[in-house]
């Protein structure tokens, strides 16, 4: 289980950023505020469907939303071969509640991007 490790952005310039492989089951940190982004890149010949899930998460209400159910985790959808996806990871921090791991990414590269 690779963890995904941070990338950290300044205002100084470009940035070489850490990128990971996800074999299956990989895990990362998040801080609300800090870890802004998730990045997917698909490098594999078919579509993937991740799923983001902290083991903390459960039913929460949100004012003007309602419950929202999030102990299934985060689906992030598919990602076609070849295709990258961000995800804001402060907008579905109601998910990001414990240890967090990401399933069904096996093949995906990875990287997270903090400020």
């Amino acid at each position: 289980m690779p963890a995904i490790t941070a990338s950290v952005f300044s205002d100084n310039g470009n940035k070489t950023v850490t990128e990971t492989t996800l074999n299956g089951t990989d895990s990362f940190v998040y801080t609300q505020g800090v870890t802004k982004y998730l990045i997917l890149r698909n490098a594999t010949a078919g579509a993937l469907s991740p799923i983001i899930d902290g083991n903390g998460a459960v039913s929460e209400f949100l004012p003007c939303v309602g419950s929202v159910a999030t102990a299934s985790g985060y689906a992030v959808g598919s990602i076609a071969a070849g295709v990258v996806k961000t995800i804001n990871l402060d907008s579905i921090r109601s998910y990001l509640k414990g240890d967090i791991a990401i399933t069904g990414g096996t093949g995906l590269v990875a990287i997270l991007a903090a400020v």
